[in-house]
């Protein structure tokens, strides 16, 4: 198998001629609305994708695919080479069953802009619940890895503390450690500062340039913080109208685009 090393800030990326995420031709619709348009993209292990684009291009809905939050209208996602949305039956290719898409997603985490912790839970039993009752892990074995990731996002002095009890912030980065806790390969953050103060984005900002940094997990994040993704992404793709307007390194895109659209877009948050 070829390989390409691709240098990423301090590290390198190793990108694989298999990549562990495909989408081949992705179309999504809402009624008579077409919101993904023919989607191709390929994701490398270990790789930093950031998705941009303004208010309804269908960011959000390429990560809700892949987390299978909705369902594609047509096409195909390939997780680890294996179809996400269809599997075999007989010969023949069907739509996909439940257990089919726990087995398929089981490497995939996300973390939302609204954080979706359980109001009646500690935030280290947040952080326990799905290994313990859906992966069915060791309980100590599970608390104890929930210790260290809270401890990683500077929450491990207050385990026992109930989201009521914390700030936006906070909140947010203990979705994170919740989501590390199961060790995904790849990981989704939806506009995860977009429901935030401003005075706090800048500490969760901080958590996910430290896993993009340390963690071998590839990452698609979908934000509207553009200094932040010229920082870790190894590609951006600028989506308009559910089509894949442009895409390249962080660079390319984010600082030298000659697109009409993206210069525009990018006005809107930054001198370009």
């Amino acid at each position: 198998m070829s390989k390409t090393l691709v240098k990423n800030k301090e590290k390198k990326i190793l990108l694989n001629t298999e990549p562990i995420v495909q989408y081949r031709d992705v179309t999504k619709s809402f009624g008579d609305v077409q919101i993904l348009k023919g989607i191709n993209l390929d994701i490398h292990p270990g790789e930093k994708v950031a998705v941009i684009g303004p208010s309804g291009s269908g960011k959000t809905t390429i990560i809700r695919l892949l987390m299978t939050l909705e369902e594609p209208t047509s096409g195909d996602i390939l997780v680890n080479g294996k179809n996400l949305w269809k599997m075999d039956k007989g010969g023949t290719q069907v739509r996909a069953n439940e257990k089919h898409l726990r087995e398929v997603r089981g490497d995939i985490g996300m973390v939302f802009q609204h954080f979706n912790l359980f109001p009646h839970m500690t935030i280290l039993e947040n952080c326990m619940s799905a290994p313990v009752h859906v992966k069915k892990e060791n309980k100590e074995e599970v608390r104890e890895r929930s210790i260290k990731m809270l401890d990683r996002v500077g929450l491990g002095n207050k385990l026992d503390f109930y989201p009521s009890q914390l700030s936006g912030g906070q909140k947010q980065r203990v979705a994170m450690a919740r989501a590390l806790v199961m060790r995904p390969k790849i990981m989704l953050f939806d506009e995860v500062t977009s429901a935030l103060d401003p005075e706090l984005v800048g500490e969760v900002l901080e958590v996910i340039r430290d896993i993009a940094i340390n963690d071998e997990m590839a990452m698609v994040l979908v934000t509207h913080e553009m200094d932040f993704a010229l920082d870790v992404a190894d590609k951006v793709l600028f989506l308009d109208q559910g089509v894949i307007a442009e895409q390249g390194t962080a660079s390319e895109v984010l600082e030298h685009s000659e697109n009409e659209r993206v210069q525009s877009f990018l006005k809107r948050f930054r001198r370009v």
